[in-house]
């Protein structure tokens, strides 16, 4: 092999035979991740606002580009969703929604306005139903909906906030030739975002009317409410200072509340730390941070004189300001799927177009729960929603126990680990732990479908290869794609 030649590092991380041997890893590693033997305190109810959850599980808002191209649900929707009100989740947050057609991220994502109403409507009844039809009385069972808007990943074309000088760099406005974003591409301007917060406000009483129990004001994974989070060197009133970076969802939340009152619950899923940008080392494929300047005044949570490590100072800081403002729910989650994705979900193999990971998935998952912890326990009476638990695999649970013993989240949820194993927690109920065959494995083949695609028409629908048939032949019929890009 010449010297040039590309050597793709493999690694296997989890190879542990019990929960003796994983605990032995964790302090191998230094690291904080405790793990309970019984699940206990999980099945307790918790209260959020004027609504109670039966339990203290959940599912993340999972979606899998599987929408008619105009936003209603398929038969694959209504399928995951169906799976999921079966599982045994008392807290189903639903997938993420466009609030216009130009904010998807992909030609398949649900799309809520007056024309999908309905057959949302019957998603939701059909979930509810299922659930009840399973678990008796479905009172205590709450489905959210995610509102979100793409923004700089929108399909279409980019939506930014501002100019980033490393990620304007791999961001494509030109899929096909990537071509990226140039010098003089425009920012969307103080008036449009204006019109996006009426938007918002209309949706979320849209969705009020079909009757979802909340709404996620979604702010995570870089997408645009979360890229004003990070707008420091943005001019005008929503950029700057914290107080105008928070002027978007500061006005939607008061909006909402003055157009709908208390009857819907408020929640918001936040990236508490967004990282900085990663590439392949061109030698072994392991993820390297990008050309990252110092100061680095562009990412939320990011301690701009010493990136990557966090600050949790605004995070905390934003939490606090929307538990005033009326939220009753906050889901925090860190990172960007498009270029670090490495922190938002530790994987085990990155998909195809992916790098391999630059750290121990127990590292990042380490990260998740401190960084949460940070959160709950700066709010103790706001519940939070935990995130970073797939890799786990079938110690999911005994992670989550622990974390909810020592006061560092109230929610446990997996998103990932849904696709695979959507009833994880009716399993838990009936034996006490989750079954390792029926667990999430981390190798991102649900990721690789997202990402193959011969055209902005062609999505390929996403789900859990390993461990639903269904998608495994879908896969196949993908790979051709795949090998191609």
């Amino acid at each position: 092999m010449s010297d040039n030649s590309k050597m793709v590092v493999k690694r296997k991380h989890f190879r542990y035979r019990n929960i003796e041997d994983l605990r032995q890893e964790i302090a191998e590693l230094g690291l904080t991740i405790r793990l309970a033997d019984r699940v206990e305190n999980l099945f307790q109810p918790v209260k959020i606002g004027h609504k109670t959850a039966g339990n203290a599980f959940g599912i993340h808002p999972m979606e899998g580009c599987d929408c008619t191209l105009d936003g209603k649900p398929s038969e694959l929707t209504i399928r995951r969703w169906l799976r999921f009100g079966a599982g045994g989740a008392k807290l189903i947050w639903g997938e993420a929604t466009a609030i216009l057609e130009e904010a998807k991220a992909n030609s398949r994502q649900l799309e809520i306005n007056d024309y999908t109403a309905n057959s949302i409507e019957q998603l939701l009844t059909l979930t509810r139903d299922k659930h009840k039809e399973i678990f008796g009385a479905n009172e205590e069972v709450i489905v959210g909906m995610q509102l979100t808007h793409s923004g700089r990943y929108s399909y279409k074309k980019p939506l930014i906030a501002f100019r980033h000088p490393v990620v304007d760099k791999v961001t494509l406005v030109d899929k096909k030739k990537k071509i990226p974003i140039p010098e003089d591409y425009p920012i969307l301007s103080d008036d449009e975002l204006e019109r996006l917060e009426d938007r918002y406000v209309e949706v979320a009483k849209l969705a009020y009317r079909i009757g979802f129990d909340f709404i996620d004001l979604k702010q995570c994974h870089t997408y645009l409410l979360n890229e004003l989070l990070a707008a420091k060197t943005r001019e005008g009133k929503y950029g700057g200072s914290f107080e105008n970076r928070t002027r978007f969802i500061r006005n939607i939340i008061g909006k909402i509340r003055a157009e709908v009152g208390d009857g819907l619950i408020l929640a918001s899923r936040i990236n508490v730390y967004d990282g900085i940008a990663y590439m392949p080392d061109p030698n072994t494929n392991i993820g390297m941070p990008r050309e990252t300047p110092t100061p680095y005044p562009y990412g939320f949570g990011v301690d701009e004189n010493n990136p990557p490590q966090p600050n949790m100072s605004e995070p905390i800081k934003l939490v606090g300001l929307m538990k005033d403002s009326g939220v009753k729910l906050v889901n925090a989650s860190m990172g960007s799927p498009y270029y670090n994705p490495h922190i938002g979900r530790p994987f085990e193999r990155p998909p195809i177009d992916g790098y391999e990971t630059p750290e121990h998935p127990l590292v990042g998952v380490d990260r998740h729960f401190r960084l949460t912890a940070d959160i709950q326990q700066a709010h103790p009476d706001l519940p939070i929603v935990g995130t970073g638990y797939s890799w786990l695999q079938n110690y999911v649970v005994n992670a989550g126990e622990a974390n909810v013993q020592d006061g560092k989240v109230r929610f446990v949820a997996v998103g990932r680990g849904s696709m695979a194993y959507p009833d994880y927690v009716k399993d838990t109920m009936e034996s006490g732990q989750m079954a390792k065959n029926k667990s999430c494995v981390a190798i991102s083949y649900c990721t690789a479908l997202m990402r193959a695609k011969d055209n902005p028409l062609h999505q390929f629908p996403s789900g859990c290869v390993p461990r639903d048939r269904f998608y495994a032949q879908i896969y196949k019929d993908a790979e051709k794609t795949l090998t191609q890009q």
